[in-house]
C-alpha cells in the first residue's frame, strides 16, 4: 500500500482515535499530522506484525503521549485543559438547539470524562478505544501487544469500575 492510499484510507480513523484520547479537535488534527509524517519518513518499517490501522494507531498513540510528557514537562498544563475545553464547547455549540440542551450534553460529557478521569490505566485506554475509538478486542490487543482475551477482560472490568462509579450504593446491595 502505498502512502496516499494509506492517507486516504486512514486519515479520519486516526483523527477520531485521537480525538477520543484528547478530546480536542486542535491536538486531534496536529497529532495525526506528525502522525502521518512520521509514517512517510519510515514507511519502509512496517513489518506486517499488525493490520495497518493498528500500526498508524501505535504511532498516533506514542506521538500523543510523547506530546503530553513534552507540555507536562514545559508547565503548559493549564494550556492543554484551555484547548480541550474549547474543543468540547466547539463541538457541541456547532449541534446545539436550545440553552438547556447545550447545559445538558455539556454536563453529560464532563460527568462522562471524570468518570474516566478516576480510571487506572489500562482499563481507561481499554473503554476509551472501544467504545470512542470503535476498535476491535483484535486490535486493542495489538496496540498493547497482547491477546484478544485480555483486551476483552480489560474492558469488561473497566465497565465494571465506571458502573461503581457511577452508583457504588448498587453494587454493595449485591
Amino acid at each position: 500500500m502505498d502512502f496516499e492510499e494509506m492517507y486516504r484510507l486512514y486519515f479520519r480513523d486516526v483523527y477520531l482515535f485521537i480525538l477520543a484520547m484528547s478530546r480536542s479537535p486542535d491536538i486531534a488534527e496536529e497529532v495525526t499530522q506528525e502522525t502521518f509524517y512520521k509514517v512517510l519518513k519510515n514507511v519502509g518499517q512496517y513489518r506486517g506484525d499488525c493490520s495497518v490501522k493498528t500500526w498508524l494507531f501505535q504511532i498516533a498513540k506514542n506521538t500523543y503521549l510523547s506530546r503530553l510528557k513534552k507540555q507536562k514537562s514545559s508547565g503548559s498544563d493549564e494550556k492543554m485543559k484551555n484547548s480541550v475545553n474549547a474543543g468540547i464547547s466547539d463541538g457541541e455549540s456547532a449541534a446545539a438547539d436550545t440553552p438547556e440542551s447545550i447545559c445538558i450534553r455539556k454536563d453529560e460529557a464532563l460527568s462522562i470524562y471524570k468518570i474516566l478521569h478516576y480510571l487506572d490505566e489500562p482499563y481507561k485506554e481499554v473503554f476509551t478505544l472501544r467504545t470512542l475509538g470503535e476498535l476491535s478486542f483484535r486490535e486493542i490487543g495489538e496496540i498493547f501487544g497482547r491477546k484478544e482475551g485480555w483486551a476483552r477482560v480489560t474492558y469488561h472490568r473497566a465497565r465494571g469500575k465506571i458502573r461503581e462509579l457511577i452508583s457504588p450504593d448498587e453494587d454493595r446491595r449485591e
